[in-house]
């Protein structure tokens, strides 16, 4: 008979001969170039991404209170222990704990807490500067750039999901029934328990914060975008909260054809669409009209929900705005007079 194939020796051989008869290889060349990515972002902020336990007190339907509890995730912005995670993560808890990636334990206090964006900054003590995430820059984000979410999700510590971004833009509903603006779509997994944690860049830059899953979906993930993270951080230490103006619209950021910028002399290529209207709000007192898409307010050109969103700030509480529409073929000019959004 005939010799027996070649692969069927090599079938035979044992893992250990093969690994014998080879010369042994660094890990770090088995990895492409994806892996090397994920890994050297995950290293820039692991340290730094904190498992939150909550306490409460819940009334159930007779009035009676409980105990409860909640988790989920948070991340050092600063070496004094300044922190950020989701408003609904903290909200109403009667006491805060903070788990390091290093296993040390910290009461935390809460600083400021936003329902209207689901964000809350916390603080904790420590004895040494603490390390901390680097905040990227979520307005020069690219639909399907590196993604990857670092949290706790179902109390599984230091969990790594990744994906890409899948769209820019989304409005999402916050728990206290308000829009949340700009906010960034994803594909990488998030579960109960990643609330809070960052979404990072292939730099290992934070460029949202996870925040919220489609029940029942699969592959679609929000996260706030980290510019309005940023204003709300500045808000928050200014104020102790976040005052905001309020017209009463509801939007989407809309791209303004090159005709219609050239004939209305328009600087931006986008605008903000106007999707709702409250009833009896600035908005609608000043005859704001559902369609009407917001190009300008006191002559700056307006491109996107969050610049829309980012011109309310306190100080146009109660002052007189000129807010810029395209309606149809006409470029008009409206006053409204914000109020202060209340929560």
């Amino acid at each position: 008979m005939g010799s027996r194939p070649q692969f069927i020796d090599d079938l035979a051989r044992s893992p250990q001969d093969a690994a014998s008869s080879s010369s042994p290889l660094d890990d770090t060349a088995l990895l492409d170039a994806y892996s090397r990515t994920v890994i050297g972002a995950l290293e820039r902020v692991q340290q730094a991404v904190v498992f939150i336990a909550v306490e409460r007190e819940i009334a159930d339907a007779r009035g009676v209170k409980r105990p409860s509890g909640g988790t989920g995730s948070g991340f050092i912005f600063t070496p004094d222990g300044y922190l950020l995670t989701n408003s609904h993560v903290v909200h109403g808890s009667t006491r805060i704990t903070v788990t390091l990636a290093d296993g040390g334990r910290f009461h935390a206090d809460l600083v400021g807490d936003d329902p209207a964006s689901d964000l809350a900054v916390l603080r904790i003590g420590s004895p040494e500067p603490l390390p901390q995430v680097e905040l990227g820059d979520s307005a020069s984000l690219r639909v399907g750039q590196i993604a990857i979410a670092v949290g706790n999700p179902l109390g599984l510590a230091q969990t790594v999901t990744t994906g890409v971004v899948s769209a820019l833009g989304r409005t999402l509903r916050s728990t206290s029934g308000r829009m949340i603006y700009d906010v960034i779509q994803t594909d990488a997994a998030l579960n109960p328990g990643n609330s809070g944690g960052p979404l990072i860049n292939s730099a290992g830059q934070v460029i949202g914060v996870n925040t919220a899953i489609i029940a029942g979906a699969q592959a679609i993930s929000f996260a706030t975008a980290i510019d309005t993270a940023k204003w709300v951080i500045m808000q928050i230490f200014a104020h102790g909260r976040v005052r905001r103006a309020y017209i009463g619209v509801a939007g989407t950021t809309t791209p303004i054809s090159r005709r219609v910028q050239r004939y209305f002399e328009l600087t931006a290529a986008s605008g903000v669409h106007v999707m709702e209207i409250v009833k009896g709000s600035p908005a609608a007192l000043g005859d704001i009209h559902i369609g009407d898409r917001i190009v300008a307010i006191d002559g700056v050109s307006i491109d996107s929900v969050d610049a829309l969103q980012r011109m309310f700030d306190a100080s146009r509480i109660e002052q007189v705005v000129k807010v810029t529409v395209l309606r149809g073929s006409q470029k008009l000019d409206i006053d409204i007079t914000p109020v202060e959004q209340s929560i």
